[in-house]
């Protein structure tokens, strides 16, 4: 199995392979952005390329981290143990987090 770290590059060798954009921050922003749509008209449509679609979404978001530096596995777990420790309660009929414990 192939870990985020290899498929980061991977994904970052295919653009260079096929010559596509591996400069413009801003314009790999906005195809994340679009495939993030293209999920959700499959999604609200129930195409059967959903998974693709979702595929997409991360290939370019795993592309967009090997661009910018960030070991985008390292990043998710980090942030799912800040994820774990907030709080959250219903208030006034609306979920807020209402305390946060230490980071790691």
């Amino acid at each position: 199995m192939t870990d985020w770290k290899q498929l980061q590059k991977e994904v970052y060798q295919n653009k260079l392979d096929h010559h596509f954009n591996v400069t413009d921050v801003n314009m790999e922003f906005c195809h994340l952005y679009g495939e993030v749509g293209e999920a959700y008209t499959a999604y609200r449509k129930q195409k059967p390329d959903l998974g693709e679609e979702l595929a997409d979404v991360a290939i370019y978001l795993l592309g967009l981290a090997e661009i910018l530096g960030f070991d985008l596995e390292d990043q998710v777990l980090r942030k799912m143990e800040i994820n774990r420790a907030r709080r959250y309660q219903v208030v006034d009929g609306v979920l807020r987090r209402v305390q946060e414990e230490d980071s790691p």
